[in-house]
């Protein structure tokens, strides 16, 4: 017999830099067992810049492990005086963001490019 439950999408994080701004394009689902590929993505070091912006237009799923980790992020961004933001994200994502009100806490924008423009 076949199995025909859905496969979860694999995460995928894509990195650039781009005028002193981390620029990270993710995809798939952010769940409990790829947290960690997220987290160090989000790591604020003394060689990069503490300036991060989320293209979340590919994730289809977030769990709370994620909220978590861009609030922990985005606290260590601040620290190092720096920030988070979110970009492009998909319905079912920016409906996460909005029930738990992450919004309030990390500035969330409709597409990249008004993200790294402000």
């Amino acid at each position: 017999m076949q199995d025909t439950a859905e496969q979860p999408i694999p995460l995928s994080i894509t990195q650039t830099t781009t005028a002193g701004i981390r620029v990270l394009v993710v995809g798939g689902e952010i769940d409990h067992d790829n947290a960690d590929q997220l987290r160090r993505a989000l790591h604020v070091d003394a060689d990069g810049p503490a300036r991060f912006v989320l293209d979340l237009s590919a994730v289809t799923f977030m769990d709370s492990t994620a909220i978590s980790i861009l609030v922990v992020a985005n606290n260590a961004a601040r620290e190092a005086g720096g920030w988070v933001r979110l970009a492009a994200m998909s319905e079912s994502v920016q409906r996460v963001v909005e029930i738990v009100r992450l919004d309030t806490v990390l500035t969330c924008y409709l597409a990249l490019s008004q993200a790294l423009a402000d």
